[in-house]
């Protein structure tokens, strides 16, 4: 019954209601797709992202079915979403005439365009990290260029865990949102 009412509170933009439902199903779901993944750094996006996709569609929530196994669903999705890129991602096999053909022409080190294309996307994606306010900037840099855990993180802001993972969950979807409106 009490879930029910942070669920309720959290459809209606509740921010405490959403830090307890995190708090609440974290180990839960991050301990499934740590069994799955068997890869913690995985397990950390996909249960980030599971809980981004749930607090995104909380209203289309069935209150017939536990919260724990709506979530689960949701995280076997992500994780399906993941194993698909990272295949769709692997080299196509090709046969020893045609990869010599292809070293007699590629050089594998990147061109000056290749270099340019890289270095403007950068500096685009570090101009778009600017537009966040100071703290989302904070834990955006330490995740995905100092690529710290999300512990590592807490004990260097000096927060607990659920604020770090809060503040990126927010940071990535205000980040999306520059991004879009760029375009």
């Amino acid at each position: 019954m009490e879930i029910i009412s942070y669920i309720e509170k959290a459809k209606n933009g509740d921010q405490v209601a959403f830090t307890y439902l995190l708090d609440h199903y974290w180990n839960e779901v991050y301990g499934f797709m740590l069994k799955r993944t068997e890869n913690e750094t995985d397990s950390e996006d996909i249960t980030i992202e599971t809980f981004s996709k749930a607090f995104d569609k909380l209203t289309t929530y069935n209150p017939e079915f536990q919260f724990n196994t709506w979530l689960i669903a949701i995280a076997k999705n992500v994780h399906i979403d993941l194993l698909r890129k990272k295949k769709s991602s692997l080299f196509v096999e090709i046969t020893d005439e045609e990869d010599q053909q292809a070293h007699n022409i590629a050089d594998s080190s990147p061109s000056a365009e290749d270099e340019l294309i890289t270095e403007q996307n950068l500096a685009q994606l570090l101009h778009f990290i600017k537009e966040l306010k100071p703290h989302y900037q904070e834990v955006i840099q330490l995740r995905y260029f100092q690529e710290m855990s999300y512990q590592e993180i807490a004990e260097q802001l000096q927060e607990p865990l659920s604020n770090v993972k809060i503040k990126l969950l927010r940071a990535k979807k205000l980040l999306a949102e520059i991004i879009q409106n760029h375009r």
